[in-house]
């Protein structure tokens, strides 16, 4: 019931507007991770930056299970197996961003979608860690919250990758 494990991971694309941008930055995504993206809403207003609450600025992708441990090993590839240390949080969260979406191995370069980056978030979890989520009988966690340390452990030990 300690053993650290890979939640999900949550791929976004931050665009800032809507409109053709947005289309693209959605379809770089699908074809990452052959899933379909749902488009992010603003929740404040912004007049400087042109944004107002309930326009579309970005796009997101949760993968789950299996595909996401796969992923995990080409996002860590594209950053040549090194992470810092200040990219994990309290709760052993952990996210990175990568440049271009050409930087994962296998991806293809397309004219017409042009270059894009996008954040790889990470989150990891014990088992028995549902018992703070569910709906029926919630209960307060002590042992089963994933530290920091640990999670920087898992990711050596997992995956090879070097933390800094």
């Amino acid at each position: 019931m300690q053993n650290v494990r890979v939640e999900k991971i949550t791929l976004n694309i931050g665009v800032g507007q809507a409109g053709d941008e947005l289309k693209k930055a959605e379809e770089i995504l699908k074809r990452i991770t052959g899933k379909k993206p749902i488009q992010t809403i603003c929740k404040i207003k912004q007049p400087t930056w042109g944004i107002r609450e309930g326009l579309p600025i970005g796009v997101k992708v949760t993968i789950r299970g299996k595909k996401a441990l796969e992923f995990l090993k080409t996002a860590f590839a594209a950053k040549e197996k090194k992470l810092k240390a200040a990219s994990f949080d309290a709760l052993g969260n952990f996210g990175f961003g990568i440049k271009e979406y050409i930087d994962l191995p296998g991806a293809k370069y397309d004219p017409k979608l042009g270059m894009k980056g996008f954040d790889v978030l990470v989150t990891l979890e014990k088992p028995g860690y549902r018992i703070k989520r569910r709906m029926f009988k919630t209960k307060k966690i002590s042992k089963h919250a994933v530290k920091k340390e640990e999670a920087m452990e898992f990711i050596r030990q997992t995956f090879g990758v070097e933390v800094a």
